[in-house]
Parts: structure tokens; sequence; C-alpha cells
């Protein structure tokens, strides 16, 4: 909107300050680390992909107890107005993070233009359909078991499937009807024995299904209630 003052800058968060209220809009998008927030007496938190509009006058305080970074947007554009409720769209993290490179470079065009596609990209215009990221389950299920053999967390499987961490779990449970982490856990049982069945020792299973030990698998597979053909002695 012509006319509207807007300031974008990347801002880390710690200790909180104090609440504190302002008159234009504030918009966060998380990059890193979780920021916890209180507005208006309500609780929120923001993980990397996460965001939220805070609106003139409401009272907000602010508390990262490892530390978050976020991408901030100050804004008179009445425009925010229509998206105080609402959750970004997950094309809006890759813009946040370019927007983020381009404070911390000093590109002025990218800076410019940066409040009008920040709003563009976290929910279309009035009357357009908002189109839901298709999850490809299958190469991520490849990709996961790959990966098998280190720790994985939410905001990782999150990341290859282009959605923040809260978007990931609700989609994870909506579409499978699980957890993101019992759906890992899943998919690493049965990689488990898939290798065993193959002939590797169960200390190289372990290994590879990311257990710390081969007794730590076995007590896995015998909670999941699945066949467990295993003996740690070999």
């Amino acid at each position: 909107m012509a006319g509207a003052h807007e300031t974008l800058s990347v801002r880390h968060y710690g200790a909180s300050p104090g609440s504190h209220a302002h008159d234009h809009f504030q918009i966060l998008l998380g990059l890193e680390g979780v920021l916890e927030l209180e507005v208006d007496g309500r609780g929120r938190r923001i993980g990397q992909g996460d965001g939220m509009v805070i609106t003139p006058g409401q009272r907000h305080d602010f508390e990262s107890v490892a530390g978050a970074q976020c991408l901030v947007l100050d804004s008179s554009d009445p425009d925010w107005a229509r998206l105080d409720r609402s959750v970004p769209l997950p094309q809006t993290l890759p813009l946040a993070r370019y927007l983020a490179s381009a404070c911390s470079t000093g590109l002025a065009r990218a800076r410019l233009m940066g409040p009008a596609l920040l709003l563009e990209a976290w929910a279309p215009p009035a009357g357009a359909k908002r189109v839901r990221r298709t999850i490809d389950w299958a190469t991520l299920q490849v990709w996961a078991r790959q990966a098998a053999g280190g720790p994985m967390s939410v905001a990782e499987l999150a990341a290859r499937a282009h959605l923040s961490p809260a978007q990931f779990t609700e989609r994870c449970r909506r579409e499978l009807g699980l957890s993101p982490m019992a759906w890992l856990r899943g998919l690493r049982l049965d990689h488990a024995r898939h290798l065993r069945a193959q002939g590797l020792p169960v200390a190289e299973v372990a290994r590879r299904c990311g257990y710390r030990s081969p007794s730590a698998l076995t007590a896995a597979l015998r909670r999941d209630g699945g066949p467990t053909p295993l003996n740690i002695d070999d």
C-alpha cells in the first residue's frame, strides 16, 4: 500500500525485556530456534517457518531460553489486519530466508520489495484458493531410511517437505495417523528387521538404524510388538 511505513530486519531474541505494545503491525517469521510469545495473555510458540501477526496495541512479551532468530517486519500497511489470525503458507519460509540474507548483505532492492512480497506470500489475495502442498511420503521415507543412522528432528523432516515443523506435524497426524517421531521410529524398526533378515550382525543393524546399542534395538523391537529375530550375542 502506498504510503505505508515498513521496516524489515533480522532480530535475535533471548531473555524477556518485559511486555510492550506498538502502534503498528509487527510480523514475525521464525528462522532459527524457538521463540515463546505471550500476546494479550495468550501463549504462542514460533519455530522455524512459523509466523504471527501482532496487531497495533496488542501487549506482548517474548523469551527464548536457547536463543531464537526471526525475520521481523514493522508495518503500518492495513492489509495485515486481515491476516492477524492466519498462519503463513509454506512458500513463505524460503522467501523469509532470502529476505534475511538481503538484510545482512545490504540488498536494497530486495529489502524495498520485501514487505509486499511477504504479504503476498503469507496468504493469497482475497478470493484466491489456498493450495495445499503435497507431501511425497514415499520419497521422504527413502531419505529418512538413508539417514537413519544419525539423529533426526521434526524440523529436519519438515524442511525436506518444505513445511514448518508445526505444519508438518499436523499433516503427518492427519495423513498417516501418527506423530512425526512415531512415523520415523516405525521406519527405523522396519529397516532394522529388513537388514537383520539379510544376515547383518545385530551391532551393525543398531548402528545403521540409529540405536545406541544392540540391546536398545532389541528392546525397541519388543515394545513395537513385531517379530524380533535378533540375538544380541551374534
